[in-house]
């Protein structure tokens, strides 16, 4: 399992050596773990700010690169980002081959351990998740069958609800203006969730309850919208 619910950001009398032997015990567990699950661990870990640098740093980077896309095109800021990574490789190039000949020294290629590397995709690996999005296709092809062909009336009606309201999302903002509300809400919403979990069960609970009172009397008013039973 992952890492404990505990916030980095409460308060309490844990001092700064407890919180790092507590990351490297974390970082001991995940490296236990199954790829996948070590995947997940990483990303809740990311989106909780168990690691506030790292965090911050993919933060930063993924909203700078989406207010870059809402300026400028994916070509021109593809364009652009590559030119910036060039720029700094070559030039550190440059530097250790001087450096390595005012020196007189013979240290190598400067980024001889990165291209020794494997970043190659094993046969396994690609049909794994090959087979993932081949399961994920099909499972969303037969959700939409369904509620098209509207195979239970109420889920239909639901669907229809939301379609109608994303025709006003859609017309209050764009895609991208979209994608980065959602980046935002995902930086930040787990950690307000996990401080302030109780209150928010509570009125989750609540509209829950009067959602389903809802549809329970729609159900009721509408000739074969019962589910049947199985």
């Amino acid at each position: 399992t992952c890492s404990g619910r505990g916030s980095w950001f409460s308060r309490g009398e844990t001092s700064s050596r407890q919180f790092s032997w507590k990351q490297a015990h974390v970082s001991s567990r995940h490296r236990r773990l199954p790829e996948e699950d070590r995947i997940s661990c990483n990303a809740i870990d990311l989106l909780y700010w168990r690691n506030v640098k790292q965090s911050g740093a993919v933060f930063s980077s993924v909203l700078l690169l989406l207010f870059s896309l809402t300026q400028f095109s994916v070509v021109s800021v593809g364009a652009y980002l590559a030119l910036a990574a060039l720029s700094a490789t070559i030039s550190f190039r440059i530097y250790k081959s001087v450096l390595q000949a005012v020196q007189k020294t013979d240290e190598g290629h400067p980024f001889k351990a990165y291209l020794e590397i494997e970043i190659a995709l094993s046969q396994d690996q690609i049909s794994k998740y090959a087979d993932k999005i081949l399961l994920y296709t099909n499972t969303c092809m037969k959700e939409l069958r369904r509620l098209f062909l509207v195979q239970d009336l109420i889920d239909s009606l639901k669907f229809a609800v939301l379609m109608w309201l994303l025709t006003y999302v859609g017309a209050l903002f764009n895609g991208l203006t979209l994608l980065i509300l959602a980046v935002v809400s995902m930086f930040t919403m787990p950690v307000v969730y996990e401080k302030h979990q109780a209150q928010i069960d509570q009125y989750v609970g609540l509209i829950r309850t009067q959602v389903n009172s809802v549809v329970g009397k729609i159900q009721a008013k509408i000739p074969g919208a019962k589910r049947k039973e199985e």
